[in-house]
C-alpha cells in the first residue's frame, strides 16, 4: 500500500470468472475491496469470488494503477500479469492458458515487453503444448522483426510471420482492453462518507471473464 489510505471500500460486482480469451459464461458475484485516499483509489485492490477466492490483485497510487495486476480464474489458475507505471503498461506482460488441471502450473501463452504503454522489445508466444509459436521484436511500437512456427514446428515465411504478428496484436489488445475494463468497471466509490467502511454496488460483464 502506498501512503496512508483513508477508509476501506467494499464493492459487490456481478461479473464472470476469468478464463483467458474465452467467451462469457456463468456470471457470479465478485466482491472488491480497495483503499481510498482523497476520493481516489489508493493502495491495495482485490477482487474476490463469493467463496473468498482471489481473482484480481493490484494497487493504485492516487487513482493510477501501479505495480503488478494479477488475474486468476475461478479455479485458481493465474491467467494474466499486467505491470503498470503511472497507469500505463510498463514492463513484461504475461499471459497463461486457462485450462490447467487443478493445482497444476498453467502453460505460459504470451510474454510481451512494454514501455510507457508501447510495445518495445520482444514478444514471445507458445502453443498450449509448450512449443514456440512466435517471436516478434518491436521498436517503439513498430514491428521490426518477426519469426513464427506452425503447430508442427515448421517455420513460417517472413510474410506469414508478419501477418500472424498483426493478427496476434489485434487479438491481444482486445483481450488487454477486457482486463482493463474489469478493473475500471468495478472501482470503489471513494467519495468520503464519514468514518468507517462504505459499501458501493456496480455490475458489468466482460469477454475476458467467465
Amino acid at each position: 500500500m502506498v501512503g496512508k489510505a483513508r477508509g476501506l471500500i467494499a464493492c459487490c460486482c456481478v461479473v464472470a470468472s476469468l478464463a483467458g480469451n474465452a467467451t462469457l459464461a456463468d456470471a457470479q458475484a465478485l466482491h472488491a475491496t480497495a483503499a481510498c485516499r482523497d476520493g481516489m483509489p489508493h493502495g491495495a485492490y482485490e477482487l474476490r469470488s463469493a467463496n473468498g477466492r482471489l481473482r484480481v490483485s493490484g494497487a493504485f497510487n492516487r487513482g493510477r494503477r501501479t505495480g503488478s495486476f494479477i488475474f486468476w480464474t475461478s479455479g485458481g489458475t493465474r491467467v494474466a500479469h499486467v505491470p503498470y507505471d503511472e497507469d500505463q503498461v510498463s514492463g513484461t506482460l504475461s499471459l497463461w492458458y486457462a485450462d490447467a488441471a487443478l493445482g497444476a502450473e498453467a502453460q505460459q501463452k504470451l510474454e510481451a515487453a512494454f514501455s510507457a504503454g508501447r510495445r518495445h522489445g520482444l514478444t514471445r508466444s507458445w502453443f498450449a503444448d509448450g512449443r514456440s509459436r512466435a517471436v516478434f521484436r518491436y521498436e517503439n511500437d513498430e514491428l521490426a522483426e518477426a519469426r513464427a512456427w506452425d503447430a508442427s514446428g515448421a517455420p513460417l515465411g517472413d510474410g506469414a510471420a508478419r501477418e500472424r504478428a498483426a493478427r496476434d496484436r489485434a487479438g491481444d489488445e482486445k483481450y488487454y482492453a477486457s482486463l482493463d475494463a474489469i478493473v475500471r468497471g468495478h472501482l470503489p466509490a471513494c467519495a468520503e462518507r464519514g468514518v468507517g467502511p462504505t459499501r458501493a454496488h456496480a455490475s458489468g460483464a466482460h469477454d475476458a471473464v467467465r
